[in-house]
């Protein structure tokens, strides 16, 4: 078995600061919404449901860059708080097709202040061009491996 582990500084490793950096989102946009009890990927759904209402579950996940296996349960959780509402397409029946319900643009209006003040904690230590910089890079990578991800490129 080749050794060539031991000589690996977990550090150095991309992947490694990609987890640490989307736990630390995670854990800033917790602490700023716990009281509502929204979820990041709950947050992104009801976000773009309040954008564009009306649309399906797949375009939802692919909006989003969901699994388009389980986004029908961050669905179902919205729903059952009253967030949204979900009806037959009339042009397909097997399509469902979500709508924020009124209680849903009232919780979005109440999460996106604390969203942001989250996002300006996370980038916080970096100075303004550091961050245009962090921000025009990760969309580099995401935009460079689309076709590995539910994300359409060019976002």
């Amino acid at each position: 078995m080749s050794e060539q582990w031991k000589k690996l500084d977990l550090r150095a490793q991309p992947g490694h600061f990609a987890r640490r950096v989307h736990q630390l989102a995670v854990a800033l946009f917790t602490q700023e919404v716990a009281d509502l009890g929204l979820t990041p990927v709950q947050y992104s759904a009801l976000q773009t449901l309040c954008a564009q209402p009306g649309i399906d579950q797949k375009t939802l996940a692919t909006t989003i860059g969901y699994d388009t296996s389980t986004i029908g349960g961050v669905i179902d959780r919205l729903e059952a708080r009253g967030l949204v509402i979900r009806n037959i397409s009339p042009l397909d029946r097997r399509a469902r097709l979500i709508t924020p319900t009124d209680k849903g643009e009232q919780m979005l209006e109440a999460v996106v202040p604390r969203m942001l003040k989250s996002q300006q904690r996370l980038l916080a230590p970096l100075a303004p061009a550091e961050r245009a910089e962090f921000m025009r890079l990760m969309k580099l990578l995401i935009d460079a491996n689309a076709e590995l991800s539910n994300t359409p490129a060019k976002e």
